[in-house]
């Protein structure tokens, strides 16, 4: 089964985090809502709580293929603080697994060294912090088995690009009508 786990700390986007897990699962994928916050609760930036399915340290993520970032403030600088979870990402990016991160969320993975010569996006004004990527302005940018996208207003969409390593084209473009994604 394809399992894939969202990292959600205090502060997250709201929108990205609840688009992806929602087109996810739709798509079939095994999602797991992990908090590396040390509580089950976690609060987003407007005020929105998302129930968690685990903490993060209660998890063993060897048979996960799919690691997510949603972004936000003050979330996505909760999540690079969390040792635990930078440590994670480094190992993953070395066997070469999957991590999608959206808006803020690419500059974690820049501070990690993980986005030297790779092409990525971000959250307009975040570029600098993409330390070693060229960035492009793109809505979703894809290269190798990092996928990185700009913002809320394209998290639907992102969630799509992610079930494209799962889902055939056909599958989908059914799913995106099913929404009336119309973009």
């Amino acid at each position: 089964m394809n399992k894939a786990a969202i990292f959600l700390a205090t502060g997250f986007e709201e929108i990205e985090a609840i688009s992806m897990i929602d087109v996810l699962r739709r798509g079939g994928l095994d999602l797991d809502i992990v908090s590396v916050s040390g509580m089950e609760f976690v609060e987003g930036a407007h005020g929105i709580t998302v129930k968690s399915d685990a903490l993060f340290f209660s998890i063993d993520f060897s048979d996960y293929e799919l690691f997510l970032l949603p972004g936000g403030m003050p979330g996505t600088q909760n999540l690079a603080k969390h040792e635990g979870l930078c440590e994670l990402l480094k190992n993953i990016s070395l066997e070469n697994k999957k991590i999608g991160a959206i808006c803020a969320a690419p500059s974690i993975l820049g501070q990690l060294g993980l986005l030297e010569g790779k092409l990525a996006t971000c959250y307009p004004g975040v570029e600098e912090e993409l330390i070693g990527a060229s960035v492009i302005n793109k809505d979703i940018v894809r290269d190798g088995n990092l996928i990185t996208g700009r913002g809320a207003g394209v998290a639907i969409e992102f969630g799509l690009e992610l079930l494209k390593d799962y889902l055939s084209n056909d599958e989908v473009n059914e799913l995106g009508k099913s929404l009336i994604l119309t973009v």
